[in-house]
């Protein structure tokens, strides 16, 4: 029976990659995702992968997703916490609200996903959870005080459940990663973006498939000695 893996934010971008992946690595992967539904009717269309409809920085709302996909496919044995939103402002102009909003998606959702799965993993005595960090969680970043903040926060959340989640046969780790060709640095201005590329030691941006295949052999039997890492993917841009 193969295992049941969830991708939080996995309709796009980098959730989408690891995805893709998983499948084809014969997990029964599923993706949740927040708000864009024509999007994930295309992911769907194009994938085959089911698609959840939640706010995972809402933990009723990630209760009732996680008990809809145990019914429609099972218990969840893969977690990869990927949802992710930035509010940049540099702190004299960022509101609470910026600053709460990215809190409660981007670390709070951790707690809310890992609490709703912990509890079938530890049954099992079998759990594999990957959370996605960030470079700038680890180097910081100027206008991004919440978004570092929250990325920061991911690598001593992921350490301290490691330790919990040993005993009973999960592993629980992070990833860094650096800038990668998404839709979202994409945008960045052509001048900007050459700048950064400048810093990057290997001379180009990441992939997200770069990023989707370590989190695959995280995910892994092999991976299955790793445990409270933060696995950095930043092509030598930030060494930690």
């Amino acid at each position: 029976m193969s295992k049941v893996a969830l991708v939080t934010g996995g309709t796009r971008g980098i959730g989408e990659a690891i995805a893709l992946e998983l499948k084809e690595a014969d997990y029964d992967a599923v993706v949740n995702y927040a708000n864009n539904e024509e999007r994930a009717r295309e992911f769907h269309e194009a994938t085959g992968i089911p698609t959840y409809k939640f706010d995972v920085s809402d933990f009723e709302a990630c209760r009732k997703g996680i008990e809809e996909i145990k019914r429609d496919v099972g218990p969840v044995s893969i977690l990869i916490n990927n949802a992710g939103i930035t509010r940049d402002k540099t702190m004299h102009l960022m509101t609470p609200e910026s600053w709460q909003e990215v809190l409660d998606t981007n670390l709070g959702s951790c707690f809310n996903m890992c609490r709703c799965v912990i509890e079938d993993m530890r049954k099992d005595k079998f759990g594999r959870i990957v959370n996605v960090g960030s470079v700038n969680g680890q180097a910081g970043q100027y206008g991004q005080v919440n978004y570092a903040a929250a990325k920061s926060g991911i690598h001593g959340f992921t350490k301290a459940l490691a330790l919990e989640g040993a005993p009973h046969g999960i592993t629980v780790n992070a990833i860094a990663p650096g800038y990668v060709d998404t839709d979202m640095v994409r945008n960045v201005p052509a001048d900007v973006l050459e700048k950064i590329i400048a810093t990057i030691p290997v001379g180009r941006l990441g992939t997200a498939h770069d990023i989707a295949r370590s989190v695959l052999f995280l995910v892994s039997d092999e991976g299955g000695f790793i445990t409270g890492s933060t696995l950095s993917i930043n092509g030598g841009q930030h060494m930690y």
